[in-house]
């Protein structure tokens, strides 16, 4: 069964956009591959105002082959037909996305997103790059309200510019764990 992935990158007091949406505090790792880490997808999750940051001008577009899929009540199918448009059902369309096969899927984002799959025990891993700044406000990791989640620490680095990836598997219930496989970030 495919995974689904939240990669994100976060603050060190944990906001994953500034007070107004803002990522140009994100360090960039000259190190990293994007092109390995996009080859391990085939699929994308995107909350409504994720999705529109990713369409303001200059904002790369997404490699082809990566289908994309926005939650959102708001948008119209009719008005985005170059991605999924899915206005209720998450639990239904995320167990029927996992069961097709393919490459994993990354929950891309955002909070509100994060916490509404989590909630649903639909993560398998919660994949952070910690930046080295602190932001003092802006987009949590987790918005409240959220349940409290258990995760299990399977992978780790450290990079000269600040940078620390953090790997953890979400454990869904005391019966049924994460499949806790680590792999490149």
């Amino acid at each position: 069964m495919r995974r689904i992935r939240y990669l994100v990158a976060t603050s060190l007091d944990g906001y994953i956009a500034g007070p107004k949406g803002e990522t140009d505090w994100i360090v960039e790792n000259p190190d990293f591959d994007f092109r390995a880490l996009f080859e391990q997808f085939d699929t994308a999750l995107l909350g409504r105002r994720t999705y529109e940051l990713t369409r303001m001008p200059g904002a790369p577009p997404w490699p082809p082959g990566i289908s994309v899929y926005v939650f959102s009540r708001k948008l119209r199918q009719r008005d985005h037909p170059d991605v999924s448009i899915v206005a209720d059902k998450l639990e239904e369309t995320l167990s029927a996305l996992r069961a097709k096969p393919g490459k994993d899927i990354w929950l891309f984002g955002g909070g509100s997103l994060f916490r509404s799959v989590l909630g649903a025990g639909l993560v398998d891993t919660v994949e952070i790059a910690v930046n080295p700044v602190l932001l003092g406000a802006g987009t949590p990791l987790l918005p409240p309200p959220a349940d409290q989640a258990k995760l299990t620490l399977i992978g780790h680095e450290a990079h000269k510019t600040g940078l620390v990836y953090l790997r953890y598997a979400a454990r869904r219930t005391a019966t049924e764990p994460a499949v806790a496989t680590a792999g490149p970030a």
